[in-house]
């Protein structure tokens, strides 16, 4: 197993402009969390798990990282989660923090039954889904990596899809030996990308009264204006390569005589 464990400097809490939730300020009594996981018809594995977790006293956020390196440790991460959580309720937390996190619950209380590990997150945290808040308070939807940019949240490397992330935690399961071959910076780039997730949502939180009305439809036109400017370069793209394609078949000459001419019939 591979264990990523830093502290973060981080902004201290901003009362005037963290979310509150029924009033309350949650944020040092909140775990960030967010999963990388392998479906295949039906969750296969967790191959990374993040969470993270703010500390007034040193003004730093508690980032940990597990990510799995062969097919045993597909269980061993299931009871690594489950005493992280279960120690993260004893130090104090309350709340588990996601963006979107039904999809992740669902993977992880799956891979919990299938595994026997007796957890019940509704039982022990209150749950938060900063998209449902987003939706609440907005009435629209949105994407993490949008409500990132709303936020001008700067994301540190490139994105990694979802599809990406789960063909490499398959070659994990179905080859021992794929991770000695994996580069480092491909690892590296792995677990740094699930760390911004959970560091970001707190930043997220710790700003979200910055954001108005006037913010959210000014990144609406943006992707909007982007979105159009997309669609008429792949136009001019599509023209251009049918008038290559054009250019590329014999052309026909009217001064051609007849077939029958040319034969002497």
């Amino acid at each position: 197993m591979l264990i990523h464990d830093v502290l973060i400097p981080a902004e201290p809490v901003n009362p005037r402009k963290s979310l509150k939730i029924n009033h309350r300020e949650i944020i040092d009594k909140a775990i960030f969390f967010d999963l990388e996981h392998y479906l295949y018809k039906e969750p296969i594995c967790i191959g990374v798990f993040g969470a993270a977790t703010y500390s007034r006293e040193s003004q730093a956020i508690h980032s940990t990282q597990y990510m799995i390196e062969n097919q045993r440790d597909a269980r061993e991460i299931l009871k690594m989660t489950e005493k992280y959580f279960r120690l993260q309720k004893v130090n104090g937390m309350e709340y588990i923090v996601t963006f979107s996190g039904n999809n992740d619950f669902m993977v992880i209380n799956h891979l919990f039954h299938k595994y026997e590990i007796d957890f019940n997150f509704e039982e022990n945290f209150i749950l938060v889904d900063l998209q449902k808040e987003y939706e609440h308070r907005f009435h629209r939807n949105i994407g993490l990596k949008n409500l990132e940019r709303l936020f001008r949240i700067e994301r540190q490397g490139e994105l990694i899809s979802g599809m990406t992330l789960a063909k490499t935690f398959s070659k994990i399961i179905k080859d021992r030996d794929y991770i000695a071959r994996m580069p480092r910076e491909k690892i590296l780039k792995i677990l740094n990308y699930n760390e911004q997730d959970v560091v970001n949502l707190y930043n997220i939180m710790n700003h979200w009264e910055d954001i108005v009305e006037a913010d959210v439809v000014l990144l609406e036109e943006i992707l909007l204006e982007e979105k159009l400017v997309k669609l008429e370069k792949k136009r001019l793209q599509e023209e251009a390569r049918q008038e290559a394609l054009r250019e590329s078949l014999p052309q026909e000459h009217d001064d051609q005589p007849p077939i029958w001419e040319s034969a002497g019939l």
